[in-house]
């Protein structure tokens, strides 16, 4: 028997928004713009910030500028698909450009978590060994850590779209977000998916759980170093300069696990409110996390404020 090949390989996929809020489209594209808007024009602002001034060319300020590069790209990846949407009702897109932004947002993610890691051991080494701080994380060092997470983070994402490539969908091309994840793609095809839920597995272990785990033992190493301080002012001092990580970790995993638990757990819940949840974890942490660090680091927040007050002059 002869096949058509779309009958395998769909031309295009078909992406889903939020069910029911049809009608609301164009009032949902207000606060996702919004959101989007201030993620990257936030993350950008951090970058430029660190990128012109040289006495922030240090390791946590070089760190702040890794997470902002990639929550920048988590929110470019998903921008063009949820915002067509919500703007023009346009739920297509091609098998290909399906596969690009996949590999895209699941790329920049686990780059973002790893870097939350890196940040985490920065700030460990600054409170346990203070006077030996720039002498361990040197630029150099950083920078090979840098290229280290960007190419990990391409390397171990390459062969899945490949892998899905190769799969049969016998025309199933009905995706379940408003953006392509490998774990909605390996829903569709009617062969054997076997080996991508196995390498996106380990992928999930080996990436955001062992870093959550790492993030976690850093955290107690720091409490430990931390209370061993004998002043109370000095205790509050070393707390004081995590408090944007440990935000920043918090803004990324507890919507993620939030996500998780309702799509496990909740099975009630109607449609909308869980793609809802969907759209909005992987939004949150590029919103959050420049308005946090602004507020909180007082280089950032000097940077941001003369760049302001250049553009005003100008």
């Amino acid at each position: 028997m002869i096949f058509n090949s779309s009958y395998f390989t769909p031309e295009t996929f078909f992406l889903t928004g939020l069910p029911g809020l049809e009608a609301v489209y164009p009032w949902l594209a207000i606060p996702f713009g919004s959101m989007y808007f201030v993620a990257l024009v936030g993350n950008s602002l951090i970058l430029v910030v660190i990128h012109g001034n040289p006495s922030l060319h240090q390791p946590m300020y070089l760190f702040l500028g890794m997470l902002a590069f990639s929550e920048l790209g988590v929110s470019a990846s998903t921008l063009p698909t949820v915002m067509s949407i919500f703007l023009f009702n346009a739920n297509e897109i091609s098998f290909n450009a399906c596969l690009f932004q996949m590999f895209s947002i699941h790329s920049f993610s686990i780059m973002e978590s790893a870097v939350l890691l890196a940040m985490s051991v920065d700030r460990f080494i600054a409170i346990y060994s203070p006077l030996r701080y720039t002498a361990i994380l040197t630029l150099p060092r950083i920078a090979r850590t840098g290229v280290a997470i960007a190419v990990k983070s391409v390397v171990i994402m390459f062969p899945l779209p490949f892998l899905l490539r190769r799969l049969p969908f016998c025309g199933h091309d009905t995706l379940s977000h408003s953006y392509c994840l490998h774990s909605d793609l390996i829903q569709l095809p009617c062969g054997n998916t076997r080996p991508n839920s196995i390498l996106g597995l380990c992928i999930v272990t080996s990436t955001f759980g062992l870093d959550s785990l790492l993030i976690v033992i850093s955290y107690v190493l720091i409490l430990h170093t931390v209370l061993g301080i004998a002043s109370g002012e000095g205790r509050r001092k070393a707390l004081n300069t995590c408090v944007s990580h440990i935000c920043a970790v918090l803004v990324y995993y507890v919507p993620m696990i939030g996500v998780a638990m309702v799509h496990r757990f909740v099975k009630h819940a109607a449609p909308a409110v869980r793609l809802l949840l969907a759209n909005v974890y992987l939004l949150v942490p590029p919103v959050v996390n420049p308005i946090v660090y602004s507020i909180k680091t007082k280089q950032i927040r000097h940077g941001l404020v003369q760049i302001l007050l250049q553009k005003k002059c100008s």
